[in-house]
């Protein structure tokens, strides 16, 4: 069986991934808060954790692996947005509006994710429907000792779990000195953080041992991991901003609440998304949600490649020259594989996705291949169908989709956007083709350099090489700036 190595923060070393049960592993991701869009942030650690989903699937086949990412569906903004609809005369209960609100962002989150070819999780729970598992983790916490109510609210005792600090490496002393935590009166200390806090009569709100009130953010994704994960599982994976304090409460309440278990035993966290070199902010009007690209045209493929060309655990910068690179490249390698009915991935691929998903390392390898395959193919276009060298071809390229395919790339149903434009370039190619013959006699190569920049910047991919010239409509032909002839 492959190999997989995974880096894991919790202690800060690449280790050998064993799970606890080859048959029924076990993955959870921290899901969006439904209160709107997803920007691209967001898709970071999606598009990642899903190449490990997919990676963990093939290795130990598909039936064996559960994946669970939550959607977090109470939050004050999702109130505050269910509130101004009431308010503007929405029909409708408070809860209803925010249950309208909730699905509709539910919708758009999938049909985003869904066109950045992420696959859906085995499971993706709502908070709202696990309130009960909630109340009881809570509760449990408190005859424990481990959190006491006061005042509606109920917090968490920090100093009781001990281990408070190892995920993110800082003791709770350094926490309060660095950090800004909340001075509350209902407060035994200042680290404590909240598990049940009060509803008023404008806020949803469910009945509870410490009265009407709805959870705390961190408790939802210990109860939802245990209720459907158990008390131990393999997997828990989110963004580096997560780190501290949600996780590291998640840690906490879980191990307390269910100490006969070990919480998670691989955490893996992906770093922060940058946008050509700047912290993504609206400030900077440099703010995107994936739908804003997606409406700009740049197909949800393309996103993804871009995203795949950086390690998950380093800053990926967002780019547009990036992505018109990730565009090319994908055209290549649709119209090089066109009809090819993938096999299974390479093993330089599969190594480098098993090496703690080096997802860079694997589409430099796959850029490479790619080049090599296209220049076989040229070579060898006039061979018989049944020609070995022609089948060994198809062999390699069935190979290069099923690596590609592995990486959520080149899947059949992403490739509506490629679809070649039609335009007949003949005639283009041959006046290229006699300005080389020129050039090659009078050693001045102005007019082919001329005529090719012209070409490229109609859209058109050109393609030189000893066999001839050929030309191809690429992102963003536009037949319009075809040069003269």
């Amino acid at each position: 069986m492959t190999e997989i190595r995974l880096h894991n923060t919790k202690t800060r070393t690449k280790e050998v991934f064993v799970p606890l049960d080859p048959q029924n592993l076990r993955m959870y991701l921290c899901g969006p808060t439904v209160y709107d869009r997803a920007h691209l942030g967001n898709a970071r650690p999606v598009v990642v954790f899903d190449v490990l989903f997919r990676l963990l699937r093939l290795v130990y086949g598909a039936a064996h692996v559960k994946y669970v990412r939550n959607f977090t569906d109470v939050d004050d903004k999702i109130n505050a947005t269910a509130r101004a609809r009431k308010e503007a005369g929405a029909e409708g209960t408070l809860e209803e509006l925010i249950r309208a609100r909730t699905e509709e962002t539910i919708a758009w989150y999938h049909a985003d994710m869904d066109a950045l070819g992420a696959l859906r999780p085995t499971l993706e729970p709502r908070a709202t429907d696990f309130i009960g598992a909630m109340i009881a983790m809570i509760a449990g916490l408190i005859e424990s000792g481990h959190a006491y109510a006061k005042d509606g609210h109920v917090l968490f005792r920090v100093r009781s779990y001990t281990n408070y600090g190892a995920l993110s490496g800082r003791s709770v002393d350094d926490m309060i000195a660095g950090a800004r935590v909340e001075v509350a009166p209902f407060k035994e200390d200042p680290m404590d953080f909240v598990l049940w806090k009060p509803s008023d009569a404008d806020l949803p709100g469910w009945d509870s041992p410490w009265g009407r009130g709805r959870p705390g953010w961190h408790i939802e994704c210990s109860a939802m991991s245990y209720e459907l994960l158990g008390a131990s599982f393999d997997i828990h994976a989110g963004g580096i901003d997560l780190q501290f304090p949600h996780h590291e409460n998640e840690i906490a309440q879980s191990c307390c609440a269910h100490p006969e278990g070990q919480f998670a035993r691989y955490w893996l966290h992906n770093e922060m998304l940058q946008v050509e070199g700047k912290k993504m902010s609206k400030s900077l009007g440099n703010f995107f949600t994936v739908r804003d690209l997606l409406d700009k045209g740049i197909p949800g493929e393309v996103i993804r490649f871009v995203f795949l060309q950086t390690h998950y655990t380093k800053p990926m910068d967002w780019t547009q020259r990036k992505a018109d690179d990730a565009k090319r490249a994908l055209l290549r390698w649709r119209s090089l594989t066109e009809g090819v009915i993938a096999t299974y991935p390479g093993p330089e691929v599969l190594a480098a996705l098993s090496d703690d998903l080096n997802t860079a390392g694997a589409l430099n390898f796959l850029q490479h291949q790619g080049q090599a395959l296209g220049q076989l193919a040229k070579e060898r276009a006039h061979l018989a169908a049944d020609h070995p060298e022609k089948l060994k071809l198809n062999e390699q390229l069935a190979e290069f989709v099923a690596s590609a395919q592995l990486m959520g790339l080149l899947e059949p149903a992403m490739g509506a956007w490629a679809a070649a434009p039609q335009a007949d370039l003949s005639a283009h190619a041959a006046r290229l083709s006699d300005l080389r013959a020129a050039a090659m006699e009078t050693k001045d190569f102005a007019p082919v350099d001329a005529m090719k920049a012209a070409l490229l910047a109609a859209g058109v991919e050109v393609r030189m090489s000893k066999a001839g010239v050929e030309l191809l409509p690429g992102a963003g032909f536009d037949a319009a700036k075809l040069p003269p002839l």
